[in-house]
This record gives structure tokens, sequence and C-alpha cells, in this order.
């Protein structure tokens, strides 16, 4: 059903809900471009990634190249090299000889991107979004809500970039434990301070979040001289495969392969993958042993507990502090244990912006409630054909590994500029890896000669 909104003062081509790097990417290119009306939208009233996992030490896990831009558009001014060039640190980079940059380095690159996106609004919020007709044919209304004032405002557009992106995640039941002393890790860096001041720190997870967490915390244990558990199901503390042909599997080219997969083999195949996405860096893993090595020189026997295989089964309150019952998985046993903190590493998921509630009559659904995507990253809808919806980092089920990936937000803003513009504006490679991801016809005709 659409509202009739037959005057609208002024209709962008394109407005952006949440500006995560995917979106201030995207904002970034189109700026560049020229041409087009845009605006973007976000609640919280500056840039800022993962903030409460700003751990110092911590690195991207991808390399720098890996920007807003550069994978698009290396002559741009938006790429990390001209950000170390404004900033005086070009020589400093070169000495550094590291291709993965410090994760404080990349939020201040995205902080300096952003000053430079009039068109980029912090502090306001989408309430809602619904399709409507006026004498410009059908449009998104948009309605905000400015977070410091309260003041709503519509804004009217054509299209839509849904840079939402994915969501912490807690096991269902657990979430009734989230609190002031069991938090998800999203939360580590706002809280750092005081669980220093506990007695006992416990980390559930196996990946990257939860071994940065446990090894920020390993570092300031002798002053905090709190006990330290890290428990994970995983059948062990293991690295993310990164080797240079794994690497291959976030590239376009597999993207191509995996889209044209039946969705089932896709939802097969995905579970099987999970190290390419999941799992430890080896530097992350090399520096958490290096420093369990130290501390345990001259026989120094230090509070730590690590275990693998061993999954969470419940956790609630006790006399002040947390029992957790856990379970060794091969084994069986059955075991409880007390600790002041809890910090869950567990985690993120898609999530459905409530934004778009209204409007879920008009996208297409799978039968597991997942919408449908098309190759150009379009949400499949009824009714809306003028009307795209781009979706960033939400289509994990049907474009593979590489959705959340830093690497290929630019190559998949290129195609949403592409499509917006109606022509090739960025060139998009057709290969762009040395191996091949299925039967190739080359072969085929040899099989047959």
């Amino acid at each position: 059903m659409f509202l009739q909104k037959p005057h609208p003062e002024k209709v962008y081509d394109i407005i952006g809900v949440g500006i995560g790097p995917f979106n201030l990417g995207l904002a970034a290119m189109i700026q560049e471009t020229g041409g087009k009306h845009a605006l973007f939208f976000e609640q919280k009233t500056e840039f800022n990634w993962h903030k409460g996992m700003l751990i110092d030490g911590t690195t991207l896990q991808v390399p720098f190249f890996a920007d807003l831009v550069s994978m698009a558009n290396v002559k741009s001014k938006f790429t990390f090299l001209n950000y170390l060039q404004e900033h005086n640190r070009l020589y400093h980079f070169y000495f550094l000889e590291k291709f993965h940059i410090p994760r404080k380095e990349y939020n201040d690159y995205c902080r300096w991107v952003a000053s430079q996106l009039p068109h980029c609004r912090f502090g306001n919020q989408v309430e809602e979004i619904n399709p409507v007709k006026s004498e410009k044919g059908q449009l998104y209304e948009v309605i905000v809500k400015k977070v410091e004032t309260g003041e709503i405002r519509s804004f009217y557009s054509k299209h839509l970039a849904v840079g939402i992106g994915t969501s912490p995640a807690v096991p269902a039941h657990l979430e009734k434990s989230l609190g002031q002393n069991v938090i998800h890790s999203s939360q580590y860096m706002e809280r750092k301070e005081e669980f220093q001041k506990s007695k006992s720190v416990t980390v559930i997870g196996s990946g990257q979040s939860a071994a940065e967490v446990f090894h920020n915390l390993l570092q300031d244990q002798a002053t905090g001289k709190y006990s330290l558990n890290w428990f994970t199901r995983s059948k062990g503390f293991f690295p993310m495969e990164y080797s240079k042909l794994g690497l291959e599997y976030f590239s376009p080219d597999y993207v191509n392969f995996f889209y044209k997969l039946p969705q089932t083999a896709k939802d097969e195949l995905l579970p099987k993958q999970d190290l390419l996405y999941k799992g430890i860096s080896m530097d992350t893993i090399a520096d958490i042993y290096d420093l369990l090595y130290e501390k345990t020189v001259g026989r120094e026997n230090p509070e730590i507990h690590l275990q693998a295989m061993t999954e969470l089964l419940d956790l609630k309150e006790k006399d002040g502090t947390n029992l957790l019952t856990l379970k060794q998985d091969v084994t069986g046993e059955v075991f409880e244990l007390l600790s002041d903190i809890v910090i869950l590493g567990t985690g993120y998921s898609p999530s459905i912006p409530h934004f778009l509630l209204n409007m879920q009559n008009h996208i297409e659904w799978d039968e597991k409630n997942r919408y449908k995507v098309t190759r150009d990253y379009r949400l499949q809808t009824k009714g809306l054909q003028e009307n795209d919806i781009f979706i960033q980092n939400g289509e994990l089920h049907t474009h593979g590994v590489g959705a959340p990936d830093l690497g290929l937000g630019a190559y998949r803003n290129a195609m949403i500029v592409n499509k917006l513009y109606g022509r090739e504006i960025y060139h998009l490679s057709q290969k762009n890896v040395f191996q091949a991801f299925e039967v190739q016809p080359a072969l085929k005709k040899a099989a047959v000669q």
C-alpha cells in the first residue's frame, strides 16, 4: 500500500541509513562522482567503528587497501594513503613496513573522510520508511528524528542504501543474564576500568573479539590481580584461514560463483567455511602464547585457565557474582564456576531494521524468512521495481563469506553506483584471482576431444 504525498519539496536520488564503513564509502564515492543528490543518516553523534573494541595494539584483519575506496579507485582523494599524506604520516607508515594498520588509525581515517562529507548527517535517527506516490512518481518517505532536539522531519528519495549491517549477538539462553556484570564484547572498552577491580573475569567465545579481550585482560592481570578464564565450545583456539589462495574467496570472482548456487547449497556450504571469516588471527594467537610463556617464567603460576571444547550451558547470579554452568563436550562432564565478570565474545548476527517493518509486504522473503537479494545488492521487492533498496552487509546468505569483509566494500559500492547511474562509472574486472571456482569451458572442451 502506498501513501499519497503529492508535492514533496525535494527528492534525493538516494538516502542511506546507517553510516558504517560501507555506507561511508558509498557516500564518498557518490560525492566524488557528482551528479546525484544523496543524504546519509546515522543516529550516533559521530563516526566510531566498533568503539568498544578499539583496544591498543589491535589491527585490521585486512590490508590497508581495504579502505573505503581504493579497491574501486586508487586515484580518489579519500584513500588511506591520501589520509596519511594529509596527516604527514607517509614516512612513518613507510618505515612501519606493515600491511595491517592499527584499528584506531582505521577509525581515525574514517572520521577524516566523514568530516569531508556534508551529506552525512550524524545524530539523526531514521524512525520509519514508507513507500509513497507523488507527482514525481513512486518514492520513499524517510522519517527522521534529530537525536538532540527530538525534531521530526520527512525526506524523500528514489532509492535507499541500508547500511545497518549486523548487531551484537548473544545466545538466547544467555540474554536474560546480560547486565552490569555480564556484557557482550562490543562493550568491552567502555567497562574495562571497572573490570580491573574485580576478583575474577571469564571470557566466552572462539573468535577474534574474544581473543583480543582475553589478550588485553592478560596484559593487565598483574595490575588488576583478577583470575582469568577463557572458554570456547569450538574444538580449539584455532586460527582463521589466511593463506593467499584462501584469501581469494574474498573476491568478486567467488561472489559470482556463490551467488549462482541454489540456496540450499549455499546454506549447506556456509557453515563449513567458518574459518574463512571466523577464528583468530595467527598473530593474536602468537601474542597470547608469548605472554603466557613470559608470565610463567620462574615457575610462576598465575590464575589463568584456557579451555576449548566447553559450552556455557547456563549463567545466573549467585550471591552478588555469576554462577556459570559449563559442559566439556567431549567427555560430557558438567561443572560450575563462579566469576564476577563475564564477557561474551559471541559475535554478531544480521538484523532486520525496524524502519523496514512497514514495507515487509513489499519485500520478497525466502523460506527461512531472510530477504532475497539480487546479484547487484538490491532487495527483491514487489511493487517497488522503480525504487531500489540496496543492502550493505546483509547478504551473507546470498553472496557468501565476503559480505562483511572490508576488502569487498568498495567493490560492492562500485556496483551500487553503476546501478544508480545506469552506466559504468567504475570498471569491474571480471578476473581477479588465479584459481577457478567452477569448471571452466576450456576443460569441458578438452574432455570432449
